[in-house]
């Protein structure tokens, strides 16, 4: 399981009061908890800066890789914010994210094409949300080829089905999961990611359902999240839906969580 951590985001008030006042330090602390947490990329997002978002992402990725080797998701729908990010950025970054929403298409497919980044590529298009897994497909088809005419390695795309809210719609949880199993099945090479926690929106005890959906969606073939690498409940389940979905040899990643104290009973 490829784990993006997203706990640096603008969104979050601590988050962007740090980036306001240029704390690196803060920033510093929370990337190295998230990178020893188990986080494979240090998700980066400076959003709600308008005007000043380049600036800020630029600056972001260079405090986060002065404390960790961890390459970062650059966690962006503007190319100049991206440039700006990736002007600094040490190693293959992850790009999030690229959709069929026709104005970002247009804008960030220049910027991923004919290279080895990671690309998040995301079901959602001028239509509209997806709602069904037929309608998901009908967009991971067209990012798929898309992406694959520009050169971009089929590898090194991570497919987002979009998790929405099961308190809105009591279909949504499986439409996802049937989404994932089918475009495993039909695109062997491709990843996914996904913000798996909008699933419990608004509904109590969201951490439990969190954890259930996460153990279901692992076994359709998820093999990336963007999530808090420090829910250790969360980080157990995981260990353990790999271990059960058989992808994990000899279960070392299970004993290697249970060491670590991330799966208790």
């Amino acid at each position: 399981m490829i784990i993006v951590g997203e706990l640096i985001n603008a969104s979050r008030k601590a988050v962007g009061a740090a980036i306001e006042k240029q704390d690196a330090d803060y920033v510093k602390s929370v990337a190295v908890d998230e990178d020893k947490a188990g986080a494979h990329y240090i998700d980066v997002n400076a959003g709600i800066f308008v005007g000043q978002e380049a600036d800020y992402l630029k600056w972001l990725t260079t405090v986060v890789q002065s404390v960790t080797e961890k390459p970062c998701a650059l966690d962006s729908p503007d190319p100049k914010a991206i440039e700006a990010a990736l002007s600094v950025h040490k190693g293959t970054p992850m790009i999030n994210s690229i959709s069929m929403e026709k104005d970002r298409w247009d804008k960030l497919l220049p910027v991923v094409a004919g290279t080895d980044f990671k690309v998040v590529a995301l079901c959602m298009s001028d239509g509209g949300m997806p709602t069904t897994c037929a309608d998901r497909l009908a967009i991971a088809d067209k990012l798929v080829e898309g992406l694959t005419a520009k050169k971009v390695d089929i590898t090194n795309i991570y497919i987002d089905p979009l998790v929405q809210p099961l308190g809105t719609n009591d279909s949504f949880g499986l439409e996802f999961i049937n989404t994932v199993a089918a475009l495993k099945e039909r695109y062997p090479g491709v990843h996914f990611m996904c913000g798996l926690s909008n699933i419990s929106y608004g509904l109590p005890e969201r951490k439990f359902l969190n954890r259930i959906f996460m153990a279901q969606a692992i076994y359709a073939g998820l093999d990336g999240a963007i999530m808090n690498p420090l829910d250790k409940p969360m980080m157990g389940t995981i260990a353990a839906a790999e271990a059960l979905a058989g992808r994990d040899r000899s279960c070392v990643k299970y004993l290697k969580a249970f060491r670590a104290g991330l799966v208790v009973s």
